[in-house]
């Protein structure tokens, strides 16, 4: 990308769109910059070689371009309901139930989740990361200051987790299982922003961490399928434990960094009453760490040939060192976390 200077380009106003959005005092302002964003990652997905990537651009392109013409009409109804003297306005719980939608369907959440997968499945690993981590923060920042939980928001919560969690079951394709993954994520965001502005922002941190060091780890190595998985016979085995422990981190799973947000949230939401809809959660959870697991057995468990010059770590390939440093801090961030939070 960076030897490509219209790439550059479009990735600088990419940017600066998500940040117009972010800092924009009117909901017209907050419009325009998702319009940049979106004008901006179209041009980046295309890929003349792939047909898959063009299919997957013009999927983005028709349904964002729903997304933002449903909410500059809702905010332009808004407006006029407002200066007619209607006390109504921004309160009105249709407008606010548009507005949330138009959102939702531009970050991906369930029930709105449906071009997701599609998209994935045509883009290379680091346009999938951007549309992964990058592309949801303009859309949660907005929906941040339009978020009540009412029955409309656990809805959503509880169909992202179910749906993020069962339509990632039966998947061959890892860019599949990481955007059903992304879908179950965005759940536990919203519920944390139900919660609490400084709870999303760690949820979406960490998310943002784990999902940077998987998909480094599998660009590395060009891992597109599950069934590639078995091909990393000749990979150093650290290297290859530390790629399915980063898999479990994202899952989730207790000892790893992946757990210290969810934790954190699941206590919120017992104290906030709110038991069913993070039992559902939970358990939704624990399914999608399953189909990781099953990703990962292999790497764990099955003995493979090897050549015997190949023992001993080596370093002194530079993503070996990197994709072994991120590993540790996703296997070691809970415990550095629990230990700095003990002292300080």
């Amino acid at each position: 990308m960076l030897n490509n200077p219209t790439k550059l380009l479009f990735f600088m106003t990419l940017v600066s769109g998500t940040l117009i959005s972010v800092s924009a005092n009117s909901w017209f302002g907050a419009w325009m910059g998702l319009e940049i964003n979106l004008l901006s990652f179209i041009p980046l997905m295309t890929n003349t070689n792939n047909l898959l990537s063009t299919e997957a651009s013009l999927k983005y392109f028709l349904t964002q371009a729903l997304a933002s013409a449903t909410l500059l009409f809702t905010v332009i109804i808004a407006a006029l309901l407002f200066n007619s003297g209607s006390s109504l306005g921004m309160n009105n719980v249709v407008v606010s139930m548009l507005i949330s939608s138009s959102l939702l369907l531009k970050m991906g959440a369930a029930p709105f989740h449906f071009w997701f997968p599609g998209v994935m499945e045509g883009l290379n690993w680091m346009n999938g990361l951007m549309l992964m981590t990058w592309q949801k923060i303009a859309p949660l920042m907005l929906l941040s200051y339009n978020l009540s939980m009412n029955l409309f928001i656990s809805l959503v919560i509880g169909l992202s987790v179910l749906i993020g969690s069962l339509g990632g079951f039966n998947q061959t394709s890892l860019r599949k299982i990481l955007a059903y993954s992304s879908i179950n994520h965005l759940g536990w965001l919203i519920a944390a922003m139900g919660l609490g502005e400084n709870l999303w922002y760690l949820y979406f941190s960490v998310y943002s961490f784990l999902s940077v060091a998987i998909i480094f780890m599998l660009n590395t190595f060009k891992l597109f399928y599950v069934k590639q998985i078995f091909s990393l016979n000749y990979v150093n085995p650290v290297t290859k434990f530390s790629i399915f422990v980063t898999f479990l981190s994202l899952g989730g799973l207790p000892p790893f960094l992946g757990f210290l947000p969810k934790w954190i949230i699941i206590q919120s939401m017992v104290q906030s009453g709110l038991i069913f809809l993070v039992s559902l959660m939970v358990v939704m959870t624990l399914i999608t760490l399953f189909y990781y697991l099953r990703t990962s057995f292999g790497a764990f468990m099955l003995t493979y040939a090897e050549p015997t010059w190949s023992h001993g770590l080596k370093l002194n390939n530079s993503s070996n060192l990197i994709t072994l440093t991120l590993a540790m801090m996703s296997a070691l961030g809970l415990l550095t976390c629990s230990v700095l939070f003990s002292i300080f």
